[in-house]
């Protein structure tokens, strides 16, 4: 059985986490997994944005600790490489999170550039309460996306959120019933198979650099860019024109 699911329709790559009896605890080999998913994936010029979910009552119980191997820090890189592998990609992702993610099933959700919740899930840090601490820049995504005060509740007190609760923190941005979140995380991606790819895949780089911009006037001049330049403003001309001929048709 496979381990990573993968499904694509309108222009969306739906990728689920696929051992449910084990709440898609993740191993070397569905890292492995993973990685070669994305890689058959990215190469796909018909894909424009991604979901990620899990099978079963789970989104990501955590990491499988008993495959580190014989080197600690080794081993755990490896382990992190299953969503450091998708925080990589340029194409913009959607975390779909359907029940637990639980330590290093939480960064899963956290690297994804927006996070879904259904009611049902759960973001449970717990990495001190079995006593390791917090690793693959889990502190730092998550102050990142709701600011220190809910991080530290989460990290330092033991502070579990249920969808509802991390929708209302800012963790997750929208909360849905269990049977209409894979359908809305999908939709939401869908949105962007209206748009050309180059300009999409632009739009996140965009969206990761900006905030290394020192003012407003340098983000504009950013933002901008050459016109030349097809790969931040593609067709430029084309589309300024064709939105020109739209106005005056409607005069």
């Amino acid at each position: 059985m496979s381990l990573v699911l993968v499904d694509i329709a309108d222009s969306v790559a739906t990728v689920t986490l696929n051992d449910p009896d084990r709440r898609n605890a993740v191993n070397l080999t569905m890292c492995a997994e993973v990685a070669a998913a994305m890689d058959e994936i990215e190469a796909n010029d018909h894909v424009k944005a991604l979901v990620v979910t899990g099978a079963g009552s789970a989104f990501c119980a955590g990491a499988d600790l008993t495959h580190l191997g014989d080197s600690e820090e080794e081993g755990l890189l490896a382990i992190y490489e299953g969503f450091l592998r998708i925080g990589r990609s340029p194409l913009p992702t959607i975390a779909a999170v359907n029940g637990p993610a639980v330590g290093a099933g939480m960064n899963l959700a956290l690297i994804c550039d927006v996070r879904l919740a259904a009611k049902s899930a759960v973001f449970d840090d717990r990495f001190l309460q079995i006593g390791i601490h917090p690793g693959g820049g889990h502190t730092w995504m998550f102050q990142k996306i709701t600011g220190p005060q809910p991080a530290a509740a989460a990290v330092l007190f033991s502070q579990v959120l249920d969808g509802e609760e991390a929708t209302r923190v800012g963790l997750s941005f929208r909360c849905y019933e269990d049977d209409e979140l894979l359908a809305a995380a999908q939709a939401m991606a869908a949105t962007t198979s209206r748009v050309p790819r180059s300009l999409v895949l632009r739009t996140k780089q965009t969206l990761q650099e900006i905030p290394f911009v020192a003012t407003q006037n340098a983000a504009v001049s950013y933002e901008l860019g050459p016109q030349a330049d097809s790969a931040r403003q593609p067709a430029f001309k084309a589309q300024i024109q064709a939105l020109k001929d739209r106005i005056a048709s409607k005069k």
